[in-house]
């Protein structure tokens, strides 16, 4: 994609590059126009010349009241997300691992060593200590809001007691390891949920201990992007994007994260890249995503937006011999040119200000 440097407004801020494209694309339009124009109006002055019925242009347009948006296009990659490693505590043979992709939800085995399951529980809090009777901490709440939710009876208040060692026998019993009571940290892994399978790090028959089994990611599909520093300021949490698919279909996101690590690509030419950030959307719909899996996307994020102001298209504007623009107001069988400022261009329309030029007014469109 051509990316044209960027401008700077009165206020000293910057103009987003895609605006200055779409300047480019409506001024080379009018330009083609300008012959016409200028044999229309003469060179020796603004004054609006009333052209012969013969003369009017072959279509017509209404100026029309709208809300023009301009659009920042990004390059991204829909997929999982970053993968994460899952590192268990267990010491021994793997004899088993789950495909990649497979879906492993609570008390589900994520590996096997020695033909032990090792499950998976769900919370932020890594198992780092042996957990038994008189023990507290947040640790403890965690383990017993796993088993709480696995239909086992005791309460959870971080505190544990017999009923939480009584619950704990039953669940090492259902997984068919010793009845202990004591919830060793080799004994499960922990995730913040329902996890996916990204990778395997080991493979059967390896030695386990201390090392990542394997990585994981959600269970959603997200789009990732480089965004530059300079349009940064454009992607604001909790804005709707529009993510374009391979198949041109689209669907609306929500950027959930924008970083703040800068790092520098690389160019076309391998050289170093400009600086940018990692911008994180995510789909609400995902089955507006299809069977794509992994795939490049373009997101549409919004640069600019102009309120309810007056539009033609741009192929309406006509290019004055002695500079600026004008569109050819028809009234009846006759028409009248009346020079007009330009605002934002956008999807082919433009915003326009000029005396008379109100919603409604009817403009010639030269072919």
């Amino acid at each position: 994609m051509t990316e044209a440097q960027p401008a700077t407004t009165p206020a000293g801020s910057r103009r987003p590059r895609r605006r200055l494209r779409a300047w480019a694309f409506g001024i080379g339009a009018a330009l083609a126009l300008a012959g016409t124009a200028a044999a229309a109006v003469g060179m020796g002055g603004r004054d609006p010349v009333r052209p012969a019925a013969s003369d009017l242009s072959p279509a017509t347009a209404t100026v029309t009241r709208e809300t023009l948006v301009e659009t920042l296009e990004v390059e991204g990659t829909l997929g999982y997300g970053e993968a994460l490693p899952l590192t268990g505590k267990a010491s021994g043979t793997v004899t088993w691992l789950p495909a990649v992709g497979a879906r492993i939800k609570r008390n589900q085995a994520a590996y096997k060593v020695d033909e032990r399951p090792v499950p998976l529980l769900y919370g932020t809090l890594p198992l780092y200590r042996a957990m038994k009777v008189k023990d507290e901490g947040p640790d403890v709440t965690q383990l017993e809001q796993n088993l709480r939710a696995l239909g086992y009876e005791l309460t959870v208040d971080g505190m544990f007691s017999a009923a939480t060692a009584k619950a704990v026998k039953s669940w090492q019993k259902a997984l068919g390891v010793p009845e202990t009571g004591v919830v060793d940290p080799s004994a499960a892994v922990v995730a913040p949920g329902e996890i996916r399978v990204a990778e395997r790090k080991v493979r059967v028959g390896d030695t386990a201990g201390g090392d990542a089994v394997l990585t994981y990611t959600g269970l959603s599909r997200v789009v990732t992007a480089d965004l530059k520093i300079e349009d940064q300021l454009l992607a604001r949490r909790g804005a709707t994007v529009t993510v374009e698919l391979p198949d041109g279909k689209t669907t609306q996101g929500t950027i959930a994260e924008v970083g703040t690590v800068v790092t520098s690509g690389q160019d076309d030419a391998g050289g170093s890249g400009k600086p940018t950030v990692k911008l994180l959307v995510t789909v609400r719909d995902q089955k507006a995503l299809g069977d794509f899996v992994l795939a490049p996307v373009s997101l549409s994020l919004v640069a600019d937006s102009r309120q309810n102001v007056l539009v033609v298209p741009v192929a309406a504007l006509l290019a004055l011999a002695e500079g600026g623009y004008a569109v050819e107001v028809v009234e009846g069988g006759s028409s009248r040119l009346v020079a007009v400022e330009l605002g934002m261009f956008s999807l082919g329309k433009v915003e326009v200000r000029g005396d008379g030029i109100t919603a409604g007014t009817v403009v010639g469109v030269p072919r």
